[in-house]
């Protein structure tokens, strides 16, 4: 299995400077979680893939 791109170690760090966002009252779509998000920006930047792939 593949090495994190997102260690504990440095989520521990980014998470603290990220604001809580509220839920939304009425519904919808679910959040993805922050650290995924984080996750898959990382991976389109280290391996240069097209954003829509």
């Amino acid at each position: 299995m593949a090495a994190p791109l997102v260690s504990d170690e440095l989520w521990a760090i980014i998470e603290s400077l990220l604001p809580v966002i509220p839920l939304r009252p009425k519904g919808g779509r679910p959040r993805l979680s922050d650290r995924s998000a984080l996750t898959g920006i990382l991976f389109v930047l280290l391996t240069g893939i097209p954003w829509e792939m």
